[in-house]
């Protein structure tokens, strides 16, 4: 594990919490586990470091678990939830959606919330989209479904318009589903609250199908992409094993991180190369893929390469064009691979047979597995629990095996990415024994020699 730095983990809250919650007189809940502000979760759970830390910076730092509060800040016979998810689609949308509105309804009696239509272009009256009033019924099946049942949108919205409309609205909390711009949006919106002396809690739920948010160590949806990508390679192999020098190339999503390609490939281990954005690699050269490709071929007879979407942006002009969300417009990394590929190979004469597979919108758009059901439910109830004490300016996260409560400031608008030195990464060398594909040995990092795959495969 990476060592941490010391960090404010504060959560700011609205007030002081003087309600009793309704789950405490619950008599089906009998001795029902409520948290304290002073039960934490370690950030850096390494003893030698801990110990170092301790002696040299006097302190530790240490989130606060997630779970009920006894007491707690909102009348819920009185308040307003507004819920929207913003972005690109994930699986668990529609999961997140109903737990949230069901610990809500059910565990606080809550019977006000409204989902808020088309992510953030639903605070905007220009845009003319209605609200969904939600109740158990509304929400009862959509687990079943696969994107948003609210639907999303990318881009910026006036943050100072969509204040207004929660005015407007009398909302006391809204929960926000996202991924980093969706988190910095909320960071802002939280500022322009605080700046006008509203009582309005803004609660995160992290979304990213990557696994790239910063201090959350598993992010929902991960887990169905990883099962949906192993069907890919699956089928990959099939069809590389099916026919003379056959090849399978799988492009996988992870715009900066390469979790999803190297956690897939783990799974089912019938990859030889793995290209991820975090490690850097040559096409040409004695250790460029195009020579390891060849090598292989003629050892083995069939290949099959798996690559994520942000690998290898360096063979391509910067265009400087940027999506709705801010994001750099990326460029096709697989289909590029394909065709310098079959211009490799036709140049050397030999014939090769290459399926080229790209399950992405597949893969965000179907219903989550039922990992990531439990998870979802989870993550929703945790964030009712806090949004009800009064907290605000937190994202819901996983850490250390315990669902914790995370600054906004903590984590939006950084990344985490795999380590090249590290365990997952060694491992992916072990898996496929693919080497470095550096011809410069001392890039991107400290990449052994190549070695034999261990599977027959």
């Amino acid at each position: 594990m990476e060592s941490f730095d010391i960090v404010d983990t504060d959560i700011p809250t609205l007030g002081d919490a003087r309600i009793s919650s309704p789950i405490e007189g619950r008599k089906l809940d009998g001795n029902r586990h409520f948290v304290n502000d002073e039960d934490r979760v370690l950030i850096d759970v390494d003893a030698r470091r801990f110990e170092k830390t301790i002696e040299a910076k006097g302190k530790i730092s240490s989130f606060e678990k997630a779970g009920p509060r006894r007491k707690i800040y909102f009348d819920p016979s009185k308040l307003r939830c507004a819920l929207v998810t913003c972005g690109g689609l994930c699986p668990g949308l529609n999961g997140i959606i109903r737990s949230v509105v069901l610990e809500l309804y059910f565990g606080y009696g809550v019977r006000n919330i409204y989902g808020i239509r088309y992510g953030l272009q639903g605070f905007i009256p220009e845009y003319g989209h209605d609200v969904v009033e939600f109740t158990p019924d509304v929400v009862g099946d959509i687990i079943r479904k696969g994107g948003s049942f609210l639907g999303s949108s990318r881009g910026p919205q006036d943050v100072e318009a969509i204040v207004d409309c929660l005015e407007r609205m009398n909302v006391g909390i809204l929960f926000m589903v996202g991924g980093d711009g969706t988190l910095m949006a909320a960071s802002e919106i939280s500022d322009t609250i605080q700046r006008r002396k509203l009582k309005i809690s803004v609660v995160g739920i992290p979304k990213t199908i990557d696994n790239d948010i910063h201090m959350v160590s598993r992010s929902f949806g991960f887990d169905t992409a990883v099962d949906l990508a192993t069907q890919s390679i699956r089928a990959a192999h099939n069809e590389a094993r099916g026919f003379p020098h056959g090849i399978g190339l799988i492009k996988l999503m992870g715009r900066h991180s390469g979790f999803i390609a190297a956690t897939a490939t783990l799974a089912q281990q019938d990859v030889n190369f793995v290209l991820i954005p975090e490690v850097d690699f040559d096409l040409d050269g004695p250790k460029g893929l195009l020579t390891s490709l060849e090598g292989r071929l003629s050892e083995r007879g069939h290949a099959v390469i798996v690559v994520a979407e942000g690998a290898g942006q360096k063979f391509f002009d910067a265009s400087g064009k940027r999506d709705p969300s801010g994001n750099v417009k990326l460029h096709d990394i697989g289909t590029f691979l394909k065709e310098r590929i079959l211009a490799y190979f036709k140049d050397r004469n030999t014939d090769v047979s290459l399926k080229y597979i790209d399950p992405s919108y597949i893969i965000r758009s179907l219903p989550a597995n039922s990992n990531d059901h439990v998870f979802c439910s989870f993550l929703g109830r945790n964030a009712v629990h806090a949004a009800m004490a009064g907290k605000t300016r937190l994202l819901l996260g996983h850490w250390n095996n315990h669902f914790v409560h995370i600054p906004m400031a903590a984590s939006a608008g950084r990344r985490k990415q795999i380590n090249p030195d590290g365990r997952l990464w060694q491992s992916i060398l072990d898996a496929t024994g693919q080497g470095s594909l550096k011809n410069d040995q001392g890039a991107g990092g400290s990449t052994p020699a190549p070695r034999r795959k261990r599977s027959a495969s």
